[in-house]
């Protein structure tokens, strides 16, 4: 069995990169959602049901555990997918986790009290952010921010303008006194060290391409019934649901080599 890394794009390369780095024998099986994105544009019953279809097709190709790197299925579909469809599937001995709460107990662990988040539209929009630190600590102050052209920038070479809107971006939460900056996005990790020369050295990044390897680690050891079923045999396979060659430049360009995609058609 493999494990299944799954993103409405492309974004979520960055951490199925990771996870090979953290865990180089693990078995992966990549699938970017390319024929529906961008999720954020959709409702959140079409979130559901595009999300529903890529994670059947993940088990489907034999994978014990997925992880939802898409932060828009984490903010609208997860629990519904974890408590709803998982329990009356066949596939009720699998697991799904998603990438919101693991990011937010970093932060926690980390012993920061104001917060900043950088998010697409609908993640903001949706509060699960700040609903899931009000469960973890409600103490914690938290402050977002819409970034919508980020995306759209970095898979379209709009390098000459990032620098310019991540500071409309960012200005805001920076005078909010923030400790450190979540990058709410698969994407964003791509753009660390122009945040970066923004922000300043004292404001923490946290970025998921470097939390959820650590977390699923911990995750695997504490739960061998699912992680012993993983094989190891240090393969990965890529596959999206729509196939272009913008989307292959893109790929090359977030995964920082080239590497074989191969196409499923629609799902």
């Amino acid at each position: 069995m493999k494990l299944g890394v799954f993103d409405s794009g492309l974004g979520g390369l960055l951490i199925a990169k990771s996870i090979r780095e953290h865990i180089p024998d693990i078995d992966i099986i990549y699938f970017g959602d390319t024929l529906h994105l961008p999720y954020g544009n959709r409702s959140k019953e079409a979130i559901y049901e595009y999300s529903k279809r890529a994670i059947e097709f993940l088990f489907e190709q034999d994978c014990n555990l997925i992880i939802t790197a898409c932060n828009t299925v984490s903010a609208s579909a997860l629990r519904m997918l974890q408590q709803q469809y998982l329990p009356n599937s066949k596939y009720k001995e699998r697991r799904i986790l998603g990438v919101v709460v693991p990011t937010l107990e970093c932060a926690i662990d980390l012993g920061y009290k104001n917060i900043g988040v950088i998010a697409t539209n609908y993640t903001v929009n949706s509060n699960v952010y700040g609903e899931e630190l009000q469960k973890l600590d409600p103490k914690i102050r938290i402050f977002q921010a819409e970034s919508p052209l980020l995306v759209p920038l970095i898979e379209n070479d709009g390098g000459q303008w990032l620098s310019s809107v991540l500071e409309h971006y960012l200005m805001p939460l920076l005078n909010n006194n923030i400790e450190c900056l979540i990058l709410g996005c698969t994407h964003y990790p791509f753009l660390k060290e122009q945040i970066r020369s923004i922000i300043g050295s004292d404001i923490a990044i946290l970025a998921q391409d470097e939390i959820i390897p650590l977390k699923l680690k911990l995750y695997m050891e504490s739960h061998p019934e699912i992680s012993d079923k993983i094989t190891r045999n240090g393969e990965t396979k890529f596959i999206v649901s729509d196939f272009t060659k913008s989307y292959e430049n893109a790929a090359y360009k977030i995964y920082g080599q080239e590497i074989n995609i191969e196409e499923s058609g629609a799902i």
